[in-house]
């Protein structure tokens, strides 16, 4: 319990509990202007939840909430206890979020608007925000992949799909990508009780759009820089990394392939601000060096996210 309060009463917490509801209003308004009124169906618990609500007397809010809270208790069951709580509070407020939406700006009113302007997409379609099913699914894979950058870049997740996806890697064994493009690709099939034929293809294009957008998004977030340097002064270097940025690396003794000479290579991994600081202080300092570098998008095991702003103990 001690543990619990001394978590709630810092600053990390609120500020992270702020910018997941931030994240999920932008998803929310992404379900309720573009994916609920086009009843485009993308593998998703949003697009699950029209289906639903469009054979069951239910509002999506609410499926939605429903669905998400028995996913947790199946995934508390199912997964562990170790179930992350940013996923259990990003998943219970989407319902309550779209609700909020909808009172503020339905998205009748703004269909209503698009047909009273001068130039409308298509006046036949008197539900949909854009008038046309392919510019609903791109506004809403852009709005929630904002949502999702938001959420992926401090380690949150939407819920929904993903526990599903949790769910099939664990006790299937297959890759976690996969199940996620095969949960979403069940969710959209269920949209044939709906919409016809090519409305569906559509969800099924906006869900594969959706996974590739997410995926380049993570290993964009995530990436680092890999940076080998070879120079005389890699003391001063090594100096600077450490002391000045406060990250570790590996020192390496190496010999020309040319020269024959040894040498001793520096090699760290650093975040991108980190990368560009290192190369400014070799070339301000006129350090001799030879530098390659590379992208790294997946780090396991001991990386500190916030290096700690002082000298370590020799």
């Amino acid at each position: 319990m001690n543990n619990v309060l001394s978590v709630l009463g810092t600053w990390k917490f609120w500020k992270e509990l702020i910018i997941m509801t931030v994240g999920m209003f932008f998803g929310a308004a992404a379900v309720n202007y573009f994916m609920v009124p086009s009843r485009l169906v993308i593998g998703s618990i949003s697009g699950l939840s029209i289906v639903l609500s469009q054979i069951l007397p239910v509002k999506v809010s609410v499926m939605v909430f429903i669905i998400n809270a028995v996913l947790l208790v199946l995934a508390w069951i199912l997964i562990g206890s170790e179930f992350g709580a940013k996923t259990v509070y990003t998943a219970l407020i989407l319902g309550p979020l779209i609700e909020v939406w909808e009172r503020i700006l339905p998205a009748s009113k703004l269909a209503a608007m698009r047909l009273a302007s001068d130039v409308p997409i298509n006046t036949a379609n008197t539900t949909s925000v854009m008038g046309d099913p392919l510019l609903d699914l791109i506004c809403f894979v852009l709005m929630l992949s904002i949502s999702q950058a938001i959420l992926f870049n401090i380690n949150a997740s939407t819920g929904g799909l993903d526990i599903i996806a949790k769910i099939i890697n664990k006790y299937t064994h297959v890759d976690l990508g996969l199940s996620v493009t095969i949960g979403g690709a069940i969710i959209c099939s269920t949209a044939f009780f709906i919409n016809p034929f090519h409305l569906v293809i559509i969800g099924l294009v906006g869900t594969w759009v959706n996974g590739v957008v997410v995926d380049y998004f993570m290993a964009s977030i995530n990436q680092k820089k890999r940076i080998c340097i070879i120079s005389e002064q890699y003391d001063r270097i090594r100096d600077y990394i450490v002391s000045t940025l406060h990250r570790g690396c590996s020192l390496y003794q190496v010999k020309g392939g040319y020269s024959g000479n040894p040498h001793v290579e520096v090699q760290a991994l650093l975040s991108k601000d980190e990368f560009a600081a290192v190369l400014a202080f070799i070339k301000n300092e006129n350090l001799d060096h030879f530098i390659t570098a590379g992208n790294v998008s997946e780090i396991y095991g001991l990386w500190n996210h916030s290096p700690k702003k002082k000298k370590p103990k020799e």
